[in-house]
């Protein structure tokens, strides 16, 4: 039985990929979490663990300037204070959620596509506090100790059933809106339970390195609009007429940007040796769908 801890107690990462874990290799596995807030964290017996999966940190929903010490100490600091701990204790493997804006966030409607050449070039503090993370990390074990193992996960815009954040907000959108611009494009996004299948065969496979999980299909905003339109019944009308106000708000509104540039990873970045993309994006919207129902 593998024995994993889960560094952010409450998570909806954390606690998503606790539930699917379980559910699909009952008996397999013994998942335990912890609240990192007041040093709670410290009071575990990590001896205990084969695997430490941390998710702890501050998610990317505040530019204020005033928050930028806060996300250094909590996406960088202590995550690396943890993975100290971990390996004292002698952990042997070490999973970091990253994100994908160590790159850096589209700030503009030129399209881009991320591939294995790409260098991280963070343009805010949050992508910077993780990126100084993962450096951190690597660190740990750059003296060729082999006492625990650095899996570091980028992984792109995460959605799911109750998930919280630009996905979120955007399904919310398609269903109060009468009209939508038609500007298509091709982002990345990785389904809950495709990252939490991936977590699961990092385990299994022990793997070190950085890794690019994402669906096996690219998303197109537009499609996004027009499915949750219509599995709510509200009439909405995608037309051409309003491109010149994406592209004209692109310059001044930063939210454009988010929503409507092409960003994405080289499918092939992305390409294991084994399957974790089982939900493809349709059944994934539907599933979302399903849930706003209840």
């Amino acid at each position: 039985m593998k024995k994993i801890l889960i560094t952010g107690a409450g998570s909806y990462v954390g606690e998503s990929v606790r539930q699917y874990i379980l559910a699909s290799a009952p008996g397999e596995y013994l998942i335990d979490a912890v609240d990192t807030m007041e040093d709670n964290w410290k009071k575990v017996d990590y001896s205990r663990y084969d695997v430490v999966f941390h998710v702890a940190g501050i998610a990317h929903v505040n530019a204020d300037p005033k928050m930028e010490q806060l996300y250094y100490k909590v996406n960088r600091d202590l995550a690396i204070e943890v993975a100290k701990h971990a390996k004292v204790n002698g952990v042997k493997q070490f999973i970091f959620m990253s994100s994908q804006i160590v790159f850096h966030e589209s700030r503009s409607l030129k399209s881009e596509v991320l591939t294995a050449h790409s260098k991280p070039n963070p343009n805010g503090f949050y992508g910077d506090s993780k990126l100084q993370a993962e450096n951190g990390l690597k660190a740990l074990v750059q003296n060729g100790s082999e006492d625990m193992k650095i899996c570091i996960l980028r992984p792109c815009m995460i959605y799911g059933a109750n998930a919280k954040g630009n996905f979120s907000r955007l399904v919310k959108l398609a269903c109060k809106i009468p009209v939508f611009p038609e500007w298509h494009n091709k982002r990345s996004m990785l389904y809950i339970d495709n990252l939490a299948e991936f977590v699961k065969q990092a385990i299994e496979h022990q793997l070190a390195g950085t890794f690019y999980p994402q669906n096996r299909e690219l998303a197109d905003t537009v499609e996004i609009i027009r499915f949750f339109a219509k599995a709510r019944g509200h009439k909405i009308w995608i037309t051409r007429l309003f491109n010149p106000c994406v592209w004209l708000g692109s310059f001044i509104l930063q939210p454009i940007n988010k929503m409507f540039s092409t960003y994405y990873y080289d499918p092939q970045m992305s390409k294991m040796d084994f399957d974790y993309q089982l939900v493809s994006f349709e059944e994934s919207l539907k599933r979302v769908a399903q849930s706003l129902k209840k």
